[in-house]
Formats: structure tokens, C-alpha cells, sequence
């Protein structure tokens, strides 16, 4: 049975809603003012809640932006009800947020009409987000034994050799072999730092306060947080030379660690997809209140429908240690989102990738 709120300070034009939602099944609670109507929303969790405009306490407005904000509200479907027909207040309601927008007077079937409408549209949108997480869930059960089993696999053969021919090895051959155990071991640790990272980006993206929080932060010298990422990364792979930076400051809405990941998993994703002695380009600046990033390789490039699956998952190739679990590019992309900005690619197959990241400014 679907619960369904009534906020309306006219009591009788509440009972008759109440009334009509009774009668059809519904179960409906009523609410006599704002106040009262953002308490019960929070006590009751409906499924759709219907608001008037024009009330005491607390306007239909400022309902809508109360719940609007909490977490376990602001995805409940708002309808307003108004004695205005004005086209101004219908698209004012509109922006605030609101899914609908009912008349005084109406008729039975117009207020039965829209919230089967939007009922309908709700569980339509909980449909998809559930299939997207299923399959986010498959690729990670696929993906993850392979991720760790390649490293763990190259860290199991290296100790064995140290254990079966410890005595026969020259002191270069120990610190070699114990040289690539190290790097498998942080191998290995990264990629389980990003899968718990994307679990948490998930759990986060839920969080409007969470989200509020995060993009208070502030860096002012950008350029050498990118800069000193870029170098250390190239620095890994011995591709120095290869590396080429043309950077500008600016007041980015976004804190130094954020903004380090953001770097380390697009510049290794430009090494990691081109050839070495190929020029990767990192270039940022200011225009219209946005930094602007760009991260250019002539690499391997991707696909349209590699690019349109970045956001949700998706394995870019076979899996290997070249070519990894295709997290990097998710992170980025959620990270830059939550911070209120974007990031687009743009590839030609074989030939070269650019990645577009635009976050605000302070």
C-alpha cells in the first residue's frame, strides 16, 4: 500500500484528499502546515507527497528545499497544489525541484492521474538504478579475482624463488627480485584501495550533506598538485621525457587529496594506454569561473561505447596488468562529479584520447 502525504492548511480541501486517496487504496497521512508536513515526511517516509504553496509555518517552498536535503527525502516525489494557474509560479515550483504541478480546483481523476503518473515514474527510475548496480555488482565479482590474482600470482612466483635458490643467488639478483615483490605488493594494494574507494563514492553519492561538505574545500596553487602527481607518475614508468605540463592556477572548489587522485588515475590511465617516446599532455587554465584540465595521449584511444560505460564500470579490453580493471577512469569521473564539475572524453581508436576535466571555482 503506497503512502501518500497531504500537506494543505485548508482542512477541508485536505479531507477531500484524503478521502479520495482512501477510497482508492491508498495510505494517506495529512499534514496541516509546513512544519508539521516536513516532520511527518521525515517519521513516515510516503512514497509521494502532495504540498499546497500558500500556508502558514511553512510555505510549500521551503518544504520542498527542507526535504530537498535530507538524504532519506529528497528523492520522494513532490507534488505542489496551488489555487495559481499562473504560468511564473508553475515554473518556479518546476525549478525548485518539484515532479508535478496540481491546480485548485481539481478533479478526482487529474489528482489520481498524477500521482499514478509519478508513482510510476519513480519506480521506473528505482528499476534502472537497480540494474545498474547489479551489474557495477557483476563486473567487480568478475573482475576482482582476476585483479588480485595477477599480482598475487608474480608475488607467490618471486618468493618461491627466494626459498628454493636463496643460496645460489647474487646479492643484485636478491635486491632485484625483492625490488618487483615491492612493486606487485603496492600493485596489488592499489587495487583494493579503488575498489573500497568506488563502494565509498557510491555510499557518498547518496549524501547530500556528505556532498555539501565536500565541495567546501579550497586549493589555490592547483598547478603543483598536478604538476608533482604527473612528474611522480612519470617518474614510475620512466617516461620522463615523455611528459609534457602547460599549467595554470586558479581557486578550485575541491581539497588537495581529492584533486591528487583525480591526477593520479588520469595520468596513469595516459601512460598506461600509449607507447613509450609518445608525448602525453597535461594542460589546465581558467575560463568562465571553471579549471579546466586536459590530459592528451596518442595511445590506444577507446571506443564510443567504452566512453559511454566509463561511469558505470566497465572493462576497457581484456584483463591484464597493461591494461588493469578500468577503475581509474570510474573514480575520476565520480570524484569530479561529486565536486559539482564534469569530465568527458574524447578518443579516436588507435590513435589518441583526450580527457576533459572542468571543476568549479571559487
Amino acid at each position: 500500500m503506497k503512502k501518500i502525504l497531504v500537506i494543505e492548511d485548508e482542512q477541508s480541501v485536505r479531507e477531500i484528499i484524503l478521502d479520495i486517496l482512501d477510497a482508492e487504496g491508498f495510505d494517506p497521512i495529512g499534514a496541516e502546515n509546513g512544519r508539521i508536513g516536513v516532520q511527518t515526511a521525515t517519521e513516515h517516509l510516503p512514497d509521494l507527497i502532495i504540498c499546497d504553496i500558500m500556508m502558514p509555518e511553512l510555505d510549500g517552498r521551503d518544504v520542498l528545499l527542507e526535504l530537498r536535503q535530507q538524504p532519506a527525502t529528497s528523492t520522494i516525489p513532490f507534488v505542489f497544489l496551488s489555487a495559481k494557474a499562473d504560468r511564473t509560479d508553475l515554473r518556479q515550483g518546476m525549478e525548485l525541484g518539484a515532479d508535478d504541478y496540481l491546480t485548485k480546483p481539481f478533479t478526482r481523476s487529474e489528482i489520481l492521474q498524477t500521482i499514478q503518473t509519478r508513482l510510476e515514474k519513480k519506480a521506473a527510475i528505482e528499476k534502472e538504478s537497480q540494474k545498474k548496480l547489479e551489474e557495477l555488482r557483476n563486473r567487480i565479482s568478475l573482475s576482482l579475482p582476476t585483479e588480485l590474482r595477477s599480482p598475487l600470482n608474480k608475488i607467490i612466483s618471486l618468493s618461491e624463488v627466494f626459498i628454493h635458490e636463496h643460496g645460489l643467488l647474487e646479492p643484485l639478483e636478491v635486491l632485484e627480485k625483492g625490488e618487483q615483490i615491492n612493486q606487485y605488493a603496492r600493485q596489488l594494494y592499489r587495487v583494493v584501495q579503488n575498489f573500497l574507494i568506488v563502494a565509498k563514492l557510491e555510499v557518498l553519492a547518496t549524501n547530500s550533506e556528505l556532498i555539501k561538505s565536500l565541495r567546501n574545500h579550497q586549493l589555490s596553487d592547483p598547478r603543483a598538485v598536478i604538476s608533482d602527481v604527473a612528474t611522480y607518475k612519470a617518474q614510475e614508468v620512466a617516461r620522463e621525457v615523455d611528459l609534457k605540463l602547460d599549467l595554470q592556477d586558479a581557486n578550485v572548489q575541491i581539497s588537495e587529496l581529492k584533486l591528487k587522485k583525480i591526477i593520479e588515475e588520469l595520468v596513469d590511465n595516459a601512460f598506461k594506454f600509449s607507447v613509450e617516446r609518445s608525448p602525453v599532455k597535461i594542460m589546465s587554465s581558467y575560463e568562465n569561473n571553471s579549471y579546466i584540465i586536459n590530459f592528451v595521449d596518442q595511445g590506444r584511444g577507446m571506443t564510443a561505447e567504452e566512453i559511454a560505460n566509463v561511469g558505470a564500470y566497465m572493462q576497457f579490453g581484456d584483463v591484464s596488468e597493461q591494461n588493469g580493471s578500468g577503475l581509474g577512469l570510474t573514480i575520476a569521473k565520480r570524484l569530479v562529479e561529486l565536486h559539482g564539475g564534469d569530465l568527458t572524453i574524447e578518443s579516436i581508436p588507435g590513435k589518441q584520447t583526450n580527457v576533459r576535466v572542468v571543476l568549479p571555482c571559487v
